[in-house]
């Protein structure tokens, strides 16, 4: 029998009473979730306009929380540095630690307050997110954790390069910049998140991430390792590369870019040239093929063809007109930005692998195309732009109107010509700059004052030459007129050049975009000169073709034609740089690299044929 008496077991009437409960108002709420803390980690949201798919975020999340997922639609340029990627999360793996909102390079990404997030047990998948600027369920919630000044793992500022001041350098062709030093080198190849943009925009595709990180490791030997698995022009691409890989640089999209082609230069300086020929022998074939391919220039396109084909065992010969090797980076380019040195040092590793170079011989006289095709399993012309172009306005003829890279190979050269006290520039491309800031220190070494003057077509927001050319030119004492068109070299009655003419551009394309400059008549101005210089475009000097072979072959516009690989309308000639796809020394490299694997490919073609 129970312990407890009836009496404890209360009344009968006791269940009566809760009816009274009904009368009273309700002491509980509705469920609605609680604001959270102003910096509270919550579900992630996306700026898609903003972000760039640069996969920043997903490398820096130690728990694989972030999956890059292509969307088509969206923009994807690798010259700009643009992907159609964007992040998604996984929640079952997201610790919500907020790295990926620390390191964003654009500050896309950024966490709210919302932290509620229900399912049933067959829709699993829905913690698996694309977060877009709506958020996980389209509603708008406040930020939570975002980037601010204390939570950024971005450096946004680039180490200064030390230069020369103007006065010290504008009577010499020493090089202007110093390098970095090594801690200079280090701190900058910090500021690199990896993202790998550099690479894809990279005409070469070069493993800029992989070098800058060796760098940041304190390996340089490994930085240049990286740096020959795609460039035997290292030395110059560290020096006078357009550097594309920096437009492409995530980090500038907020700050100053990475200093790619700074960090490269830092890294070739710094190892011996000896062991730079020791690292590149590490790749190089063990036999011999017995195959022979004849390289027609000495430039970038024709030895990196001679590099990775020398390197596969073959024996190359390259053929230079010139006196010595390098086509238009020697004689295209001022000694102030690439020291010769340098240039000859990535010419030595190239003949290092086994690249015999002939120079002073001229195809067309000393042997001909024909001969070529006879001695050598294929041949490779990569001649450059050597000849300059010219404007054909009334007085162009005059012998005081001359040609810039005629001019810039002459003082390469040390041939002498009669300085002018007072010279104008047409054009408004880095080789105007190159013999405007030439021929000012020529002229401030022999007279003691600048008087150059540039005269170009594009306004500033649209000029050619690069910011830093214009920049420096301006520094060294050279006038610059943009949005001005040539359009008479003035001659007096004694015969005695004067100057040149010019006129304000209203337009320089029509509406179908076709190049049609238009002029203001009105708008006209005398620029004083003894001598006026054409920089407005270049073109090959094809005359070692011979009539034949020049009307065989197909071209396009003055430019030989050739396929993605190089290869010409002729099967046993390919061509590779300037002179197929204009002037740049990066782009010229890539070709090389093609043509060099269309031709591997076309010899074991053969080999396999023969067998």
């Amino acid at each position: 029998m129970s312990d407890i008496s009836y009496k404890d077991k209360g009344s009968i009437l006791g269940p009566f009473k809760s009816l009274g409960f009904f009368s009273r108002k309700p002491v509980t709420v509705p469920f609605e979730p609680r604001i959270a803390a102003d910096n509270y980690r919550g579900f992630h949201v996306n700026d898609w306009d903003v972000c760039i798919g640069c996969s920043t975020c997903q490398k820096v999340c130690d728990n694989a929380a972030i999956t890059m997922v292509k969307i088509p639609g969206l923009p994807d340029d690798p010259v700009m540095g643009i992907r159609n990627e964007r992040p998604a999360i996984d929640y079952g793996r997201c610790c919500w630690c907020g790295l990926c909102v620390d390191i964003c390079p654009t500050s896309s990404i950024s966490l709210t307050q919302e932290y509620v997030h229900t399912c049933r047990e067959d829709e699993l998948d829905s913690y698996f997110i694309l977060p877009d600027p709506k958020g996980i369920h389209n509603k708008f919630f406040p930020k939570g954790w975002s980037k601010t000044e204390d939570a950024d793992l971005v450096d946004l500022e680039r180490q200064p390069m030390a230069e020369m001041e103007a006065e010290s350098r504008s009577d010499n062709f020493d090089e202007i910049v110093d390098g970095f030093t090594q801690q200079q080198a280090i701190i900058e190849a910090s500021r690199c998140v990896q993202c790998g943009m550099c690479h894809d925009s990279c005409p070469t595709n070069m493993h800029a991430p992989e070098y800058i990180r060796a760098i940041w490791e304190g390996d340089a030997e490994e930085a240049v390792r990286q740096m020959y698995r795609t460039n035997p022009f290292s030395h110059v691409c560290g020096r006078v590369c357009t550097h594309r890989c920096e437009t492409a640089c995530s980090i500038g999209r907020r700050g100053d870019p990475v200093a790619i082609r700074w960090l490269k230069r830092y890294a070739m300086d710094t190892v011996s040239d000896e062991r730079v020929k020791e690292i590149v022998a590490e790749g190089k074939a063990d036999f011999i093929s017995g195959k022979k391919i004849a390289i027609i220039g000495s430039g970038p396109a024709g030895l990196t063809t001679a590099f990775d084909l020398a390197k596969n065992g073959h024996a190359v010969t390259v053929y230079e007109a010139l006196d010595k090797p390098g086509g238009m980076t020697r004689y295209g380019i001022p000694e102030y930005r690439l020291p010769y040195d340098r240039l000859d040092a990535d010419i030595d590793v190239i003949k290092s692998v086994g690249v015999k170079i002939e120079c002073n011989v001229r195809i067309g006289s000393d042997t001909t195309m024909e001969q070529l095709k006879q001695d050598f399993d294929a041949v490779v012309v990569a001649i450059g732009l050597q000849q300059g172009r010219s404007t054909r306005i009334p007085g162009s003829d005059h012998q005081q109107v001359r040609a810039s890279v005629d001019l810039l190979r002459m003082i390469t050269a040390g041939e002498p010509f009669d300085v002018p006290e007072s010279v104008v520039v047409i054009g408004g491309g880095n080789v105007a700059m190159d013999i405007a800031r030439s021929l000012a220190r020529m002229q401030k070494s022999q007279y003691g004052k600048v008087a150059v003057t540039v005269s170009a077509l594009e306004d500033f927001d649209h000029f050619l030459a690069d910011a830093e050319e214009v920049k420096e030119a301006r520094e060294e004492g050279v006038v610059i007129f943009d949005s001005r068109g040539p359009k008479e070299c003035v001659i007096d009655k004694n015969g005695k050049l004067k100057g040149l003419t010019t006129l304000g551009v209203k337009s320089i394309f029509d509406k179908d975009g076709r190049f049609a400059p238009s002029y203001d008549e009105a708008d006209e101005q005398l620029h004083h000169g003894g001598m006026v210089i054409e920089s407005i475009g270049q073109m090959s000097d094809i005359s070692l073709f011979g009539e034949a072979l020049t009307e065989e072959l197909e071209w396009n516009r003055g430019r030989l034609q050739a396929d993605e690989n190089g290869v010409t309308s002729v099967s046993w000639l390919w061509s590779a740089g300037d002179m197929v796809h204009g002037p740049d020394v990066v782009h010229a490299v890539a070709d090389g690299h093609r043509v060099a694997a269309s031709i591997e490919s076309y010899l074991n073609e053969g080999s396999s044929n023969n067998e």
